[in-house]
Parts: structure tokens; sequence; C-alpha cells
């Protein structure tokens, strides 16, 4: 059957006077060209060598065929292509390009069999998802584990060494936000959460600008703020042992504002920026605010924005006082009041710009939160332990920090400089191209209509330049 679909013949609607027919005989063709990009950055920023000393493989490479870096290649180059599930991987495995993305002549000293460099299948999706059951500690069953510490430390390093150069700035901001992630099935950690109203995990998500920090996959039945104290803690002082100067900023929204949290960073000397959910006392705190803003509102008919700068302390929950800002918002349909609290004082922000420059920039965040969910399959946690969905989470976000880079490094300057991985996937990764594989080489004949030739030279030009 195969034979027959690869010489039958389709005839399709016809041009005019010409005959359109197709069939399955164009040869080693790939549509994935600019994955080479993508190999370029990698090569050059060592991302998959340093996820790949956090894996211990335990098994005999006489007898093993695939090494664990080219696994995680394979991953997490699938991942920044599109490719969102392993079973992708049973056809993707005998792509002539993908395999040279891949491929690896030399591991650990031992000489992979002659011709795994030259288009010979990759790891299959039984292999692979071995790769994602891997434990903590070597077992009967499990050959491959990993140091999930070593992982964790990985991103904030990456941060560390790529972001302002590798030089310690004054300030930075750190964003902390939880999300939903539906689950698939009866799976470990599965609970319902009332405000998403579904089945899901709650993951715990800290960014610094467009680098990624941290990504804790955790149950949806808890506090949506649990653990960020512990996580910041980690990545603070790993910020702080490099960068021993610089002022840290802590922001999120409203759901981060507890007691704990805010007392951790006081006590860390950690500044904090929270949204503040509304109740009674801080409306009539804002009151006067608010008719002052109901009445630029009658007087001009357009949106009018008055803040209030309080000392405001709750009832029980807070054990101190602490600086409110009030948003007295007055629209079209009405009344929008909001509040956050911060440990910035009056003489570093005035409450209209720490809102409006400071906490509103938050909004960025949820973009890159975004970009790994929808587009990066972080929500592609169907695995039955929490375990391998925490790995696949790592493994989405590695493509995210590997998709950050090009865009950081590659397209930096040009019209994709702030556009999300699927746009930059479909304009500088999809490209289709025939590939000649020999002995001495492979050739990668990419397609002579790609419309963004242009902007692909100077991409691979600019990775050129940045590692010499």
């Amino acid at each position: 059957m195969q034979t027959q679909c690869a010489t039958e013949q389709f005839e399709f609607q016809g041009l005019r006077s010409r005959r359109v027919v197709g069939s399955f005989d164009g040869g080693t063709l790939s549509s994935d060209a600019g994955g080479l990009l993508l190999r370029e950055t990698d090569a050059r920023t060592g991302i998959l060598d340093e996820i790949a000393s956090c894996f211990v493989d335990g098994r005999d490479p006489r007898h093993s065929e695939h090494p664990v870096r080219q696994m995680l290649a394979q991953r997490v180059y699938a991942i920044c292509l599109g490719y969102e599930d392993l079973n992708d991987h049973e056809q993707l495995r005998y792509d002539p390009l993908f395999t040279a993305l891949c491929g690896q002549d030399d591991v650990n000293g031992v000489r992979r069999k002659q011709g795994a460099d030259t288009g010979k299948a990759l790891a299959g999706k039984s292999t692979l998802h071995r790769l994602e059951t891997a434990g903590d500690e070597q077992t009967r069953y499990r050959r491959i584990f990993c140091t999930r510490e070593k992982i964790q430390r990985f991103f904030v390093r990456h941060f560390l060494t790529h972001s302002n150069g590798g030089n310690e700035p004054e300030q930075i901001v750190i964003d902390v936000d939880a999300t939903d992630d539906p689950v698939h099935g009866n799976q470990e950690g599965r609970f319902f959460h009332g405000f998403y109203n579904s089945y899901c995990y709650l993951p715990l998500y800290i960014f610094c600008d467009s680098y990624l920090l941290a990504a804790r996959l955790r149950p949806s039945n808890i506090d949506g703020a649990l653990h960020t104290d512990g996580e910041l803690a980690r990545i603070v002082g790993q910020i702080r042992r490099k960068w021993p100067e610089v002022n840290i900023i802590v922001r999120g929204d409203s759901g981060f504002a507890r007691e704990w949290l805010m007392a951790w960073c006081e006590a860390n000397g950690v500044e904090y920026l929270f949204g503040l959910a509304r109740n009674i006392r801080l409306r009539r705190a804002i009151g006067e605010a608010m008719q002052q803003a109901h009445l630029e509102y009658q007087n001009t008919g357009s949106a009018s924005r008055v803040f209030a700068d309080l000392r405001y302390r709750t009832r029980k929950s807070w054990s101190r006082e602490r600086r409110v800002i009030g948003k007295a918002e007055y629209l079209s349909g009405g009344e929008n009041p909001r509040c956050i609290v911060t440990s910035l004082q009056p003489d570093q922000w005035s409450a209209q710009r720490l809102y409006e420059e400071l906490y509103c920039a938050r909004g960025d965040m949820e973009n890159r939160i975004k970009e790994q969910q929808l587009y990066l399959f972080a929500d592609r946690t169907s695995s039955a332990s929490m375990r391998a969905n925490q790995l696949r989470l790592w493994f989405s976000s590695i493509a995210y920090v590997l998709m950050n880079e090009l865009r950081q490094i590659a397209l930096a300057g040009s019209e994709l400089a702030n556009s999300q991985c699927h746009t930059i996937r479909t304009k500088t990764l999809k490209i289709g191209a025939r590939v000649v594989v020999s002995t001495r080489r492979i050739v990668v004949h990419l397609a002579s209509g790609y419309p963004y030739q242009q902007l692909f030279v100077r991409a691979f030009h600019r990775i050129q330049a940045a590692f010499p």
C-alpha cells in the first residue's frame, strides 16, 4: 500500500489548458529548514549541553543507540518547530534535516555507530517516554535520572549570563504569576479549581523581563501563591551571589498579596508590588478620590483617573501598616477602582507613576505565559505522574529559553524583535527545503520562493557575530 501511494499520481483541477498533477515522489524534503537557526543558536549558547549535564545516563553506552543529549535535542527542537507530542516523533525521527539538527558524532568518548549522523533514525516515542519518566535516582528499571535542583538553577544561571550582557544592573523586576493547566484524565494531582471551573494543575511561573526563572507544576487545591517564597529564596540567593548590589522588586497580582510573602520580602531586603483585592474599607479610603474622578469625567466626558496614596493595615491578617495606592478611575461604564500594596517609598515612586509605569507593565508577563502554554505546549502535561509532567513543563520551558535567545540575538532590531513564538516559528523556522545527504556533507536547498529570505540571512549573520 505504501509503494502504491508513493507512485500514484493525483489529478487536480486544471489551470486553463494545463493539467495539475501530483505524487509522493519529491525525495528527501523537509518543512523545518529554519530549525538550523535554532541549532546555530544552541551551539553558541550551550543551552542543551547545560541541560544534558543535569541528567545521568546509567545505560551501557555499547548497547544504547540514542544518547541523552540527542533525545533532549529531539524534544526541545520538536516543541520549537510545533510538534507537541511524542507520537509526532514516529515520523519525525526519519526526517533527514531533523536528524541533522539533533545528531552527535561523539558522546562521552564512545563513538556512535557509523551512519548515525547521516540520516539514521532518531529515538522513537517509547525511548523518549523513558526520558520523560526519568526519576531522581537510578533504579533497575530507570537507568536515566536527573538532578532537578540543577535544572532549576539552569534557568537563573542562563538569565545571569545573558541578560544585560552578563553585567550587574541597578535594578531588576521579578514577575510571579499562576495559571491553569487542564488535566488530561484521572492523573496524579488532579483537583477541581472553582475559579477556572475545571480540573487542572496550577503551575507557578517566575520571569524577569522575557527571561524565564522558574516553572513549577503544582496541584490546584492550594493557594495560588503557595511555594512562591521558597522559589524566590532560591532565585534571589542565586542572583545575589553574582549581583550582590542589585535592587530586586517582586511584582504580582492580588493573589500574591499575602502577609507571609510580604513579610518574607521585608525580611530579605526585597521590594514588592502586588495587586490588592478591594474591600469596603479600601473603597471608603479612596472615596474622595473617586468623587474627584467622577467630577472630572462629567466635565471632560472622557475617562479620568485620580490616585490616592494611603497607609493601610488590615484588621487581622497583616502584621504591620503598609503603603497602598488606590486608583480611582471613572469610565463610561462607571467606577473602576483598583488598589496595589507596595514597599516602595513615595520619594522613589509617586503614586501615579508607580501604578501606570511599574505595576501595569506586569501585563507583558501574561504574554510570556501565553507563549509557553499555547504555542510551546506547556499545557501538554498528559503523563500519569506529576514528576513526568514537571519534566514535560521543563522541556517546554527550555524550548522557550531557546526561542527567546533566537529572538533576542538573531531577530533584534527586525520586524520580529517583539513577536511571539508562533510568529517566529511561522516566518523563520517553517521553511521548505530539499535535503541531500552524503558521506561528507549535508546540503540543505532552501525554497527559492521563501518570502523572508533577507530576514533569515540577517538572523544568521547576527548569530555568527554575537558568538564569534
